[in-house]
């Protein structure tokens, strides 16, 4: 099992992460900001949800006495309950899940669970939100800590959306062309906020994720002339190169600036929009960290996920989602060493249940999502012991005007099957 220790030093080297990750999450959950090892550049907006003080008796237990009360409230709780747990999250939490997956999967996996009564989400705050679009009024979606949030989501707000919709309306126009498509379509990734998934669905819209990306342009390419596509510009960029989208095709919008700092012209060339937006911990990976694990390890694969900047996409073996480097690890018959570029609470778990591969973190600074990190087990058991109570704790719940456009959204998602 992985323990934060493993996560603060490597292979005996000094102290790579901040130390405060040792510390239980709610020494530091008052504090605003996004937590020990976050981008010191991400800036969490003022009314972000934050979680109130843990009962003194999970935050003194021991983690032995935390797994015991989870183990045997889940039990106790049977059908009525199921835990959901995504890739990055620590493994004292992913050993209760139900389900483990990434995004993607985690949305189709809140579905087939339609008796249960709670929904117990240990991602982020988007993450739950998606849950309750998708699930039934009766079922309780529960996020275990409200301050598992996330930066990139952070960085797209319904109010910079909608200014730039407007102003690229005012450009474009609303008029189809000879084919039927709009002059332009709104993409969002799942990483973002539930008002904006509603408003890419009331816009003839869709949601991708990191594992359908690439299906999801090729059905908005189908019906809009552009793509606006939001939050995070590594992954359009990444996918819509793929694709064969010229770069100079694809000007970069600053929510800051007029026209999101571009001429006229160069909206009307653009066929995909791509968002000032950013995954902190992908953007730490780089091309340097690539060469090194070549030069240290002849004939290592790399493979990184598409959040990654560009050049470091290039300079990578295979791009993919969590799932897909989950299976190229999987899948490989014979002993080979793997550098990978993404979260490290799944890549130590892939060197634990692989051992017959090396397989390390391309960054040396091994800092871990740190609001994913945020739901530690104390905080699972809080709030599994008070519905088992009948309190309802933590519930992330969405305006039905909310959820109806985004429901629609999602649906599309859920259709456009990744490729491959």
């Amino acid at each position: 099992m992985t323990s934060i220790d493993t996560l603060l030093t490597r292979d005996g080297e000094a102290e790579s992460c901040t130390p405060e990750l040792a510390m239980p999450t709610w020494t530091f959950d008052p504090a605003p900001g996004y937590g020990p090892g976050a981008s010191m550049g991400d800036v969490i907006p003022v009314g972000s949800p934050r979680q109130g003080q843990l009962p003194e008796e999970y935050r003194s237990a021991s983690a032995e006495e935390l797994d015991q009360r989870i183990r045997a409230v889940k039990q106790r709780l049977g059908d009525r309950a199921v835990v959901l747990g995504h890739y990055y999250q620590r493994d004292e939490i992913v050993e209760h899940a139900d389900f483990i997956g990434d995004s993607y999967q985690l949305a189709n996996a809140a579905l087939t669970k339609p008796d249960a009564e709670a929904i117990f989400f240990c991602g982020v705050h988007f993450m739950a939100e998606t849950a309750d679009i998708l699930t039934r009024d009766d079922q309780a979606v529960i996020l275990p800590n409200l301050a598992a949030g996330c930066s990139m989501a952070d960085m797209a707000d319904i109010d910079s959306v909608t200014e730039c919709w407007e102003q690229l309306e005012e450009l474009y126009g609303t008029e189809t062309d000879e084919r039927g498509r709009m002059p332009i379509l709104p993409v969002t990734y799942m990483n973002c906020s539930a008002a904006l998934k509603g408003f890419v669905g009331e816009r003839g819209g869709i949601v991708c994720t990191s594992s359908n990306a690439s299906t999801v342009l090729e059905w908005a390419f189908e019906r809009g002339q552009r793509v606006l596509f939001f939050p995070d510009q590594h992954l359009g960029r990444n996918t819509a190169k793929r694709m064969g989208v010229p770069l100079e095709r694809m000007p970069m919008w600053n929510p800051r600036l007029p026209l999101g700092g571009n001429s006229p012209q160069e909206l009307l060339d653009a066929q995909v929009l791509l968002w000032h937006g950013f995954c902190s911990v992908h953007r730490r990976f780089t091309v340097e960290q690539i060469e090194k694990a070549r030069a240290e390890y002849p004939g290592v694969r790399v493979l990184v996920h598409p959040e990654c900047p560009m050049p470091v996409v290039d300079a990578a073996d295979e791009i993919g989602s969590t799932d897909f480097i989950r299976r190229a690890v999987a899948s490989a018959t014979e002993p080979t060493t793997f550098a990978i570029g993404t979260e490290i609470n799944l890549v130590n778990r892939l060197a634990a249940e692989f051992p017959q591969h090396r397989i390390f973190c391309l960054d040396p600074v091994i800092c871990p999502c740190s609001t994913m990190y945020r739901i530690h087990p104390g905080y699972l058991a809080w709030v599994m012991e008070a519905f088992e109570r009948g309190e309802v704790l933590n519930r992330i719940t969405v305006e039905e005007s909310v959820a109806e456009p985004a429901r629609l959204a999602l649906e599309r998602m859920l259709a456009a099957l990744p490729q491959g």
